[in-house]
């Protein structure tokens, strides 16, 4: 009788995991289930171009319905587990129904951490999660209204440029010093609040959103912690995300800021794993454990996870990679720059086109690449392989990017 994999999730991570198990040689049955109605779809255009409307909703699919009929994948949509008995191994279903497994992936993914104010309820307040979340506030998204971001993160900047540009009155409240205070360094958020400011948004940092009060007609009236009343008809909410684990919790699943798993992605029962934003893993190069956010953490569990599956005891050793585009500016992070006591600035950040290297006792940790896709290369080559390199060297523009792997 063929073995069954079933996948929780139709993120990129649950998607992921589909492909490599056909191409991992997986010869059973291979059943995905989704609580969304949509098949598999990319995140990050969600707050880009799919938001502007310069982006098809069939484009942001990672792959048409006819691959995975190809694949002979089932794909439930639209459906959701309720419970699990690792025991029997089977799934009970919220449309009454179950579902066996011999193997089970958990590739849930995570959800907004939301506002807990008063006014949080407001209609004008939405987040940015879901193609249905999108879908419910592009009707209002269009020139000449008024915007206000809650949270100065990639997601609140990545809407506020956006917006921005198609003409919107955008307000951003950061609750730190500078934007992207929790991921990057002051310069590089400094940078980010200037590039914003110059194309007309208003940032307000060390600002609390204390409460939200209805101006009536739609509109919002936001009251921060110094006293501003700021009034919005569409209000963007982006603080954070917060791993989805309850099930697997429920289910006897060990969990601690994510669901844990080993380098195999196994989780603490036996015959089920996981994979994506939704995990908390060992990363052998940074000698710790971590729980990401991102497209290439996603991608890479799922392929784990499938050669595990497969027989193969394959470890995920990667280097953590994220991008943000805004205006005409491309970010490129590579690595992880907790811990880090030195920074390394290579360019002029008024150029528009910078790179900040992290250190720890000499040791390059990470990079934050604006417009320099060559360092971003060089950095993830440099910590891949634990290499040396000088603080002079990393300063010196007249040692090419490319020079830098060969120190």
């Amino acid at each position: 009788m063929s073995e069954t994999t079933v996948i929780i999730g139709g993120g990129q991570a649950g998607a992921q995991t589909v492909v490599s198990l056909r191409r991992e040689g997986f010869k059973g049955n291979i059943v995905l289930i989704a609580d969304e109605p949509e098949l598999p779809y990319q995140r990050p255009p969600l707050s880009k171009a799919y938001l502007a409307g310069e982006m098809p909703k069939e484009r942001l699919f990672i792959k048409p319905a006819a691959f995975y009929d190809k694949l002979e994948a089932e794909l439930l949509l639209g459906v959701s587990v309720e419970s699990i008995d690792t025991q029997t191994q089977q799934l009970a279903l919220n449309d009454g129904s179950s579902q066996s497994y011999d193997q089970l992936v958990f590739a849930t993914g995570g959800r907004v951490r939301r506002l807990t104010c008063s006014g949080a309820d407001h209609p004008a307040v939405h987040y940015l999660r879901t193609l249905r979340d999108v879908e419910a506030m592009q009707a209002r998204f269009t020139a000449g209204t008024r915007l206000a971001v809650v949270g100065g993160g990639y997601i609140g900047l990545e809407t506020a440029a956006v917006a921005a540009k198609h003409g919107l009155q955008v307000t951003v409240l950061e609750a730190q010093a500078t934007p992207l205070v929790r991921v990057a360094c002051p310069e590089v958020g400094q940078f980010f609040q200037t590039i914003h400011q110059q194309a007309g948004v208003s940032i307000h940092c060390d600002t609390l959103l204390e409460s939200i009060e209805d101006e009536g007609e739609g509109i919002a009236a936001l009251i921060t912690n110094t006293g501003e009343r700021i009034l919005a008809e569409l209000v963007v909410v982006g603080i954070g995300l917060l791993p989805n684990v309850e099930l697997a919790a429920s289910a006897g699943i060990a969990c601690d800021n994510g669901i844990t798993v080993d380098e195999h992605c196994r989780t603490s029962v036996a015959n089920v794993y996981a994979a994506g934003d939704c995990t908390n893993h060992p990363n052998p190069i940074y000698q710790r454990r971590m729980r990401l956010e991102s497209v290439h953490n996603a991608i890479e569990q799922g392929k784990t996870v499938a050669a595990n599956i497969c027989g193969k005891e394959a470890a995920y050793a990667q280097v953590p990679w994220f991008w943000s585009d805004q205006y005409d500016v491309k970010l490129q992070t590579v690595g992880i720059n907790m811990g880090y006591d030195q920074t390394v600035i290579r360019g002029q950040p008024d150029s528009r086109s910078f790179a900040v290297f992290y250190l720890q006792a000499g040791r390059l940790l990470a990079v934050d690449a604006i417009n320099r896709p060559a360092e971003f290369v060089a950095a993830k080559n440099i910590i891949t392989q634990g290499l040396e390199v000088s603080v002079d060297r990393l300063q010196d523009e007249t040692v090419s990017a490319k020079e830098l792997i060969a120190t």
